[in-house]
């Protein structure tokens, strides 16, 4: 008997967008007139797409609020009509304000859903929404996202690690180290960078001033229109003579109330999940890279980071682009 052929999966992603009001927890859900129901902004990815800007697409689309992704919730996965499994990937989301003008500038315009696709938003308060959604699954992601209000994890900035993109071999660049520059295929990977960094509201960009860091976060800088802060504590060359720059430096970003991606280098990648695993839950830290290379060429590491009394602490981490 043969085995069985792996069964086709329609991606698909989305976001929970939620707000206080009156110091009510409150999420927007949307109504789709063909299915009769009510559910989370969500939609199948286009070809190339990654989850990430889907999911920032989808919910512009269907609710008309452009939104910044914070913490991953529980995705849901179920059959269709045609055998095909869909999976669908949350975030939970805040509609974007006035500080987040440059990651919205690095997104394409996104046109407003039918009335025959989506007749109705509305913001309804968690106990509501959970009467009000149509199918029970639903109700997963939403469990999730009261429960991270609940513990103080909800509201957070991210602190997004970058690997610099691939560049020429140490071996065949006769140039000196820092001019060291990307290949082909590390400026492909600066360029699939820049959804990523405007899911997630990025608008402090900090690197190494080694070129192939610089060349890594370039394409976002420009379309964001944000210039990068040049931060020698980043460099290989400083790390390795004073790994404690290189911690000041992320306890630094770890503080700021911006979004902030990091770019950096290889070898500095030990240091910096070292600051994020002493600020983070112990099942975070258990999430973070432990071996060599940690993140390949032009893969991210998300660091939600909600600001505590006691100082930051980091409670969710997910990585992208790190195929």
């Amino acid at each position: 008997m043969s085995p069985a052929r792996p069964r086709s999966v329609v991606e698909a992603a989305g976001a929970l967008v939620w707000r206080v009001r009156l110091g009510r927890l409150q999420v927007a859900l949307v109504h789709r007139p063909r299915y009769r129901d009510w559910s989370w902004p969500k939609g199948k990815l286009d070809p190339g797409e990654t989850t990430l800007a889907a999911a920032t697409r989808e919910v512009a689309e269907e609710t008309g609020h452009d939104v910044v992704l914070g913490i991953p919730l529980p995705g849901l996965e179920y059959p269709l009509s045609d055998g095909r499994l869909k999976r669908v990937h949350y975030w939970a989301a805040q509609v974007a304000g006035r500080p987040d003008a440059a990651a919205l500038r690095a997104r394409p315009p996104v046109p407003r859903a039918s009335r025959a696709e989506i007749d109705a938003v509305r913001w309804f308060d968690v106990d509501a929404a959970a009467h009000k959604l149509s199918r029970s699954a639903d109700r997963a992601p939403l469990d999730a996202l009261v429960h991270a209000h609940a513990k103080q994890r909800l509201d957070t900035r991210a602190v997004v690690v970058l690997r610099h993109g691939t560049a020429r071999r140490r071996a065949t660049w006769r140039g000196a180290e820092p001019d060291r520059p990307l290949v082909a295929a590390g400026l492909r990977q600066s360029q699939a960078v820049v959804p990523v960094l405007s899911a997630f509201g990025v608008t402090n960009v900090v690197t190494s001033p080694w070129q192939r860091c610089v060349e890594t976060v370039a394409p976002y800088a420009e379309v964001a229109q944000v210039d990068p802060v040049m931060s020698d504590a980043l460099t290989e060359e400083t790390h390795a003579d004073s790994p404690e720059k290189v911690t000041f430096e992320v306890m630094r970003l770890l503080a700021e109330p911006a979004d902030s991606v990091l770019s950096t280098h290889r070898p500095v990648l030990p240091t910096v999940l070292d600051v994020l695993a002493r600020h983070a839950r112990k099942s975070v830290t258990a999430a973070l890279p432990t071996e060599d290379p940690y993140l390949h060429p032009g893969a991210v590491l998300v660091a939600h980071v909600a600001q505590r009394q006691t100082g930051p602490r980091v409670v969710a981490v997910e990585r992208h682009l790190d195929d």
